[in-house]
């Protein structure tokens, strides 16, 4: 009661930043230019956008399926469509629920136990987190301006990454050692779990394949941006402004937010515009019509991943719920 209790709370003050943070946005921003700016915008750099938006997923799919190969022979279309259910519960669901819902899902098709899945989604977001904090580091550098706030994010976001990487590469390549130590904690002691199937992909060249596309995976977000810019009238941020603009995007998203991170994604992209000089209504328009080039593709393609699972998200979230609430299981 009193975990739920909690829940409740999060949940409202992460929806008041969030409204609070659109309210902001929208005010000032003098909605009346943005029909003329859209009849004006580039569409084909749209669509570039659009494109390789929806393209980075099919990349995340690759990534996770590799990453699971030492352990099953898990088919790129699983993944992929595990990936975009995922994300349309993302955008309709508070917390990042996607997360549990896409393992939840490609458990149920590749037999693999759910707390393996979990482990996996868990790795890939360790890669991610390395390479955004490598990202950080490289733009700090190149634009000092950064605020305070997000270069305090990046600081925790290392010191998380740090913990939970080396609690899994202790998982990984200490089996024994760590069955023993992991047994003495209650909590600790559900990993022993997983722990053979976390040395062997440990011990699998896979394990570094995913590092290393990781990368490209970051980078490819990229592109959504700087194609947008490109297509609409008066923006022309150079491939490191769009670089920049990606990574606060990406540091914003760690944090709770909203579903379909509504307030926090626009605010944090009219706060990155502010670096190259782009203010004021401008700024705060291009942050809204960013936002449906970059979501709402994510929408449809998710809710087309959706209808052709035959499940229904209710039974996909119940599920998620009660699958972690019981705990792994052998």
């Amino acid at each position: 009661m009193k975990r739920k209790y909690s829940t409740t709370i999060l949940l409202i003050a992460t929806n008041i930043v969030s409204f609070a943070c659109l309210y902001w946005v929208l005010r000032g921003a003098e909605l009346a230019n943005l029909k003329e700016e859209i009849r004006t915008t580039d569409w084909a750099w749209v669509t570039v956008a659009v494109v390789s938006d929806i393209l980075v997923y099919f990349w995340h799919a690759w990534r996770w399926s590799l990453l699971l190969t030492p352990l099953a022979k898990v088919p790129f279309w699983n993944s992929l469509r595990a990936i975009y259910v995922g994300l349309f519960a993302n955008e309709v669901l508070p917390f990042r629920t996607g997360e549990v819902i896409r393992c939840v899902l490609l458990s149920r098709w590749t037999k693999l136990p759910l707390s393996v899945s979990l482990s996996s989604a868990l790795i890939e977001r360790i890669f991610d987190g390395i390479w955004l904090v490598v990202c950080l580091i490289i733009t700090i550098r190149f634009v000092p301006a950064l605020p305070g706030y997000l270069k305090d994010g990046g600081v925790v976001l290392a010191v998380f990454v740090l913990i939970c990487g080396a609690l899994l590469a202790v998982a990984m390549f200490y089996k024994q050692q760590s069955m023993h130590v992991f047994s003495k904690n209650r909590i600790l002691s559900k990993i022993n779990i997983v722990i053979e199937d976390l040395h062997i992909i440990g011990h699998s060249k896979y394990l570094y394949f995913s590092c290393a596309t990781s990368l490209p995976y970051l980078l490819m977000q990229i592109v959504p941006i700087y194609a947008l810019a490109k297509g609409y009238p008066g923006f022309d941020l150079t491939i490191g402004q769009a670089a920049t603009l990606m990574v606060i995007l990406r540091l914003g998203s760690v944090v709770p937010q909203a579903p379909g991170n509504v307030g926090a994604f626009q605010a944090l992209t009219v706060v990155g515009l502010a670096l190259f000089g782009v203010t004021g209504g401008v700024a705060k328009r291009f942050s809204l019509v960013m936002w449906s080039v970059i979501t709402l593709p994510l929408l449809i393609a998710g809710f087309v991943a959706l209808a052709v699972t035959g499940i229904k998200m209710a039974e996909l979230r119940s599920h998620a719920h009660n699958s972690l609430k019981s705990g792994p299981k052998e």
